[in-house]
């Protein structure tokens, strides 16, 4: 069985009634419903747009001018429709645009509403509040303590009383509207996202009392205020440099020498950082090539020393005298 919420006067779920047999047993009937809302829209529109046809213009009682002769046009009166200030034709007039629903459909489409926003669990039943005078931030706190389903917005209050303290706290609340019972219709309880029904309205909507099973409720716990992190200091603004005015040259001439001595002091500040990586290197090369010549030349004496023995031990070659045999 289909129940709904019954909130107490601080805005917990208390207790669960089942619905009556006549909104219980009524069917969902969806094009029902659209044609009730239908009519009621279209009833709900003034109907007061009014024009004035040329016999209900003032003026224009005799001829303008003779019907010959003239060189005009053939007129009978001033307050013709083609005439500017004249009579309009075929303008709107007052009218109703409501349709005729039959009592029936109504009914069943008004119960049908109503059963699909409380299976939905968007519906409750409030009880007395007890509240002595107007208060909204009792009622945001009432609001905060019922079902999530309740919470949302559009949310409409349904009071037997316009000018009963419920009605005077909720309705500062943005989202939340507040109606009488006598003038709920079915638009109004399709156009909500959730509804809460006096005890009373209930009731007598109902067509009977309602049994309420009771059910302990858990009061929600109020969140801690956020705090707000200390502001920002101001951006410092970054100093811009301006660009200097260029110089001809015989005003760089002229210029005293103090200008340039800091310049000097830069790059003779800078010198020994180059100085420095340009002397590693050779000294490392300078390491490095005489033990790769070493042996280089001890090859080249042993070859000089070789070749000298080799001579010597060379007999020397006599040339032959004349006469001599060779």
């Amino acid at each position: 069985m289909t129940t709904i919420h019954v909130l107490d006067g601080r805005g917990l779920a208390v207790g669960r009634a089942e619905l009556a047999a006549a909104i219980a047993d009524q069917p969902i009937k969806q094009h029902l419903i659209h044609e009730t809302v239908i009519a009621e829209l279209a009833a709900r529109r003034a109907g007061s747009h009014s024009t004035l046809t040329r016999g209900k213009v003032r003026g224009g009682g005799t001829k303008p001018w003779r019907q010959k002769g003239t060189g005009r046009a053939r007129q009978g009166s001033i307050r013709s429709p083609q005439w500017t200030g004249g009579g309009i034709v075929f303008g709107p007039t007052p009218r109703t645009y409501g349709g005729k629903v039959n009592r029936k459909v109504r009914q069943q489409a008004f119960r049908a509403a109503l059963r699909a926003q409380v299976e939905r669990g968007s519906a409750a039943i409030l009880d007395p509040t007890g509240w002595d005078a107007p208060s909204t931030r009792a009622a945001a706190e009432y609001l905060r303590q019922a079902p999530d389903a309740i919470q949302v917005r559009p949310l409409l209050l349904i009071l037997d009383d316009l000018d009963s303290v419920e009605a005077r706290s909720f309705r500062n609340i943005p989202g939340i509207y507040v109606l009488a019972a006598s003038e709920l219709e079915t638009v109004d309880i399709v156009a909500a996202r959730a509804i809460l029904v006096e005890r009373t309205a209930w009731e007598r909507l109902s067509g009977g009392a309602i049994d309420v099973e009771a059910v302990s409720p858990a009061p929600k716990v109020k969140p801690a205020p956020k705090k707000t992190p200390p502001p920002a200091p101001a951006p410092v603004a970054a100093e811009v440099e301006t660009p200097k005015p260029k110089r001809s040259r015989a005003k760089k001439a002229a210029a005293p020498a103090e200008e340039a001595a800091p310049v000097e002091e830069a790059t003779t500040a800078e010198e020994p950082e180059v100085v420095e990586t340009a002397v590693e290197e050779p000294v490392a090369e300078a390491t490095e090539t005489p033990e790769a010549e070493a042996p280089a030349e001890a090859e080249a004496d042993e070859t000089e020393a070789t070749d000298e023995a080799a001579d010597e031990t060379e007999a020397p070659v006599e040339e032959p005298k004349d006469g001599e045999p060779a």
